[in-house]
């Protein structure tokens, strides 16, 4: 979820050329509440930040509510205190920095351990 469209736009193209399938791309929190109830999913990646659309605290906690890992792109990464978001990357982030990133997201999330964590990635404990 990313309230900046172009900022959206090139995550998308991140991601995909990464090689994940990008399911779907909204910039509201209702639309986001509905694509995270009606979809399966592996990951949610959000914006803490949403321009007035709602807020990505709420996203976490709907993805949590689905039992759905959330992973937040955010310019403002909330200090380690609870929510139920998995990790914060840091932005601006590059191509390989993201990709590195989500692949210690993915270590994480089958339990492998993180030897060495990608510049401006924040994990939660929580996973």
């Amino acid at each position: 979820m990313e309230d900046e469209p172009l900022v959206a736009f090139d995550t998308e193209h991140l991601l995909a050329a990464a090689g994940y399938e990008v399911v779907a791309t909204v910039d509201g929190l209702a639309e986001a509440q509905r694509v995270i109830g009606e979809t399966q999913l592996d990951l949610v990646v959000s914006d803490i930040n949403l321009g007035g659309k709602g807020h990505g605290l709420d996203v976490a906690r709907a993805a949590a509510e689905a039992g759905v890992p959330l992973v937040f792109l955010s310019g403002t990464c909330p200090a380690a205190a609870p929510h139920p978001a998995l990790a914060c990357i840091a932005k601006p982030y590059t191509e390989r920095g993201l990709k590195l990133a989500l692949q210690a997201v993915e270590a994480t999330l089958r339990g492998d351990a993180v030897k060495k964590l990608p510049a401006g990635v924040t994990f939660y404990g929580q996973g």
